[in-house]
């Protein structure tokens, strides 16, 4: 599961894997939820593009009051659920961000924590869309990553963009082979719960 992440600065910070942006402005996004406006990359036939797309995917072929918005698809079993299997094959798209939060349970409460890239890169989660609307790709955490929580994003490194927007490769097999970049991760302040706390302070050390 992912839930929350960040993303500073997404146009310059992609400026030299895109051909442009559309509608996508520098901002600091300290607290990126589900049902937000998120930039994510995706493949024309003139090049990659930086785009917002509500991150949060109804399914066409569902009674849209009666379905929850989707944020994550499993890779484990994203080419047998009738959700996602056309998309990763017809419509993938990559997710840009800082880093993401997740919850460690300790008895009666959750804790969080704040997981970046070892070498401190901008993260490329693999995603699929349908429409205006995305959807995360994740997978069975990594072993340090299991000591917070069970399930982690998809991360793909940068060089490996170009392969997984390209249709003519099979996605989830390609996801499922490719090299994944060392994450670490630290416990931060439980202001993050609240989704409308937005500052850098978000991401700083936890004193506790």
């Amino acid at each position: 599961m992912c839930g929350r992440y960040v993303i500073t600065n997404p146009v310059s910070k992609t400026k030299k894997i895109v051909k442009s942006a559309i509608k996508v402005d520098d901002l600091e996004n300290y607290n990126a939820h589900p049902y937000q406006n998120l930039p994510v990359i995706k493949k024309y036939i003139n090049g990659n593009t930086l785009e917002n797309l509500k991150w949060g995917m109804v399914p066409s072929w569902s009674k849209k009051k009666e379905f929850k918005p989707l944020i994550n698809a499993r890779l484990e079993t994203i080419d047998e659920k009738v959700s996602f299997k056309k998309l990763i094959k017809l419509t993938r798209c990559i997710a840009v961000a800082d880093g993401f939060y997740e919850w460690k349970r300790e008895e009666k409460y959750k804790v969080p924590y704040y997981f970046l890239r070892e070498d401190k890169k901008i993260m490329y989660i693999a995603a699929i869309y349908e429409n205006n609307e995305f959807c995360l790709i994740t997978e069975q955490a990594s072993n340090n990553v299991n000591e917070i929580h069970h399930r982690q994003p998809v991360i793909i490194n940068e060089n490996d963009i170009n392969r997984y927007l390209n249709l003519e490769l099979d996605g989830s097999s390609f996801l499922k082979e490719c090299k994944r970049p060392k994450l670490e991760f630290y416990q931060i302040s439980k202001e993050v719960n609240k989704p409308t706390n937005n500052s850098i302070s978000l991401i700083q050390k936890s004193s506790n």
